[in-house]
C-alpha cells in the first residue's frame, strides 16, 4: 500500500504592493509595478549544517526560525519598496531621491511584520511591567501584577495595530497579507489557482506570524508565574532574560496549534491567533490576488524547473555571486 505524500508546507510575507513566499529551498516576491506590470525577485535559502541542526531541536529551533525569516524578509522588504513606485528603466534616478522616506517607509512596512516584533520586543515587554507596577498598591500580589501586566501588553498590541491600520500605505500591506493567507488556503484545499477560487478562500491562516506575535503575550503570562515579580530590578531582569524562552514555547505552541487546527475542540487553541488576523489582515481586491498568484505560481515553477526558466543568466550571477536580482515578467 502506497504511503501519500505529506505536500510540503509554504510560508509568505505580505510587502509593498506585493507577496513574498517561501519554500524548502527559495524565496520568491511578485510587485506591482507603477506600470501595472508584475516583477519577480528571487533569493535563495541558505543552506548551513549548524543551523540545520538548531532548527530540529524545540524550543531553539523557533528563535533561529524568527532570526532567519527577518534576515531574509528584509531582502524581499527592501526590493519592493525601492521598485513599486519607479516606473521600469528609472530605478537609478529614483535611487538618490527620497532616501530617507523611502527608510522611514521600510521600518512601517517592518512594524507589522517579523521585524518590527524583534525591534519592538523590548517595548512591549518592559512599557507593561512599569505601568503594572503603578498598581502595586492597589494589587500587590504576584497573581494580580502578572495578569496588570498581560492586560496592558495586550492593550498596546492592539491599539497599535490598530491606529497604523488606519494608514493607507499599511492598510494595502495588510490586504495582500490577506491575499498572501488566500492563496496559501486555497493550495492547500487542492482548488485551482484563479483569482477567483483564491478570493473564495478564508483571509485567515494559522501558521501566520501575527498569531505568534498573540502567543507570545499568552504564553509569556504563564511563563511569568514562575519566577519573582518582586523586587522591580529583577523583575525587568527576568523579563529580559526570557525573551528567547518565551519566543521559543510561543513557537513551539503557534506549530500545535496549526497540528490540531482539524480536529474538533483542538482547533480552538488556535481562535486567539485568528481574532488577531482579523486586525492584521484586510479582504484584498482581485489586481493583489493576481499578485499573490504570480508570486506563489513562480516559486513553483523555481521550484520545479530552477531559476534559469526565468532568466538563465540571472541564475548564474545569482551562483557565482550569491547577489539576487529582480526577474522580470
Amino acid at each position: 500500500m502506497s504511503q501519500q505524500k505529506t505536500p510540503p508546507a509554504y510560508g509568505g510575507q505580505a510587502l509593498i504592493e506585493g507577496v513574498m513566499f517561501g519554500g524548502k529551498k527559495d524565496t520568491v516576491t511578485a510587485i506591482r509595478r507603477k506600470d501595472d506590470t508584475i516583477e519577480y525577485y528571487h533569493v535563495p535559502r541558505e543552506s548551513h549544517p549548524v543551523r540545520t541542526k538548531l532548527k530540529k531541536i524545540p524550543l531553539i529551533r523557533g528563535i533561529v526560525a524568527l532570526i532567519e525569516s527577518a534576515g531574509n524578509g528584509s531582502k524581499h522588504l527592501t526590493f519592493a519598496s525601492d521598485r513599486y513606485d519607479v516606473m521600469p528603466g528609472e530605478e537609478e534616478e529614483h535611487a538618490k531621491e527620497e532616501e530617507t522616506s523611502k527608510l522611514v517607509m521600510i521600518l512601517g512596512v517592518a512594524a507589522v511584520g517579523v521585524l518590527s516584533f524583534i525591534f519592538g520586543k523590548f517595548v512591549f515587554t518592559l512599557v507593561p511591567v512599569f505601568l503594572a507596577e503603578l498598581f502595586q498598591s492597589v494589587a500587590p500580589s504576584k497573581t494580580a501584577q502578572i495578569m496588570i501586566e498581560s492586560f496592558f501588553k495586550l492593550f498596546l498590541l492592539l491599539t497599535y495595530i490598530g491606529l497604523i491600520s488606519m494608514t493607507p500605505l499599511i492598510k494595502r500591506v495588510f490586504q495582500y497579507h490577506g491575499a498572501e493567507h488566500k492563496v496559501i488556503n486555497n493550495y492547500e484545499s487542492n482548488m485551482e489557482m484563479t483569482v477567483e477560487n483564491v478570493q473564495s478562500q478564508s483571509r485567515l491562516h494559522y501558521r501566520c506570524g501575527s498569531s505568534f506575535i498573540l502567543f507570545t503575550v499568552i504564553v509569556g503570562m504563564f511563563i511569568y508565574f514562575l519566577v519573582p515579580t518582586d523586587p522591580l530590578w529583577l523583575r525587568v531582569l527576568n523579563r529580559i532574560l526570557l525573551i528567547p524562552v518565551v519566543l521559543g514555547v510561543s513557537f513551539e505552541v503557534l506549530q500545535l496549534t496549526n497540528a490540531v487546527r482539524n480536529v474538533p475542540v483542538l482547533r480552538y487553541l488556535g481562535y486567539p491567533g485568528l481574532w488577531l488576523q482579523l486586525l492584521t489582515t484586510k479582504e484584498p481586491d482581485d489586481k493583489q490576488v493576481e499578485v499573490a498568484i504570480a508570486s506563489f505560481e513562480k516559486l513553483l515553477e523555481v521550484e520545479e524547473h530552477g531559476v534559469g526558466v526565468l532568466n538563465p543568466q540571472i541564475a548564474i550571477d545569482t551562483e557565482e555571486t550569491n547577489d539576487p536580482k529582480p526577474l522580470l515578467s
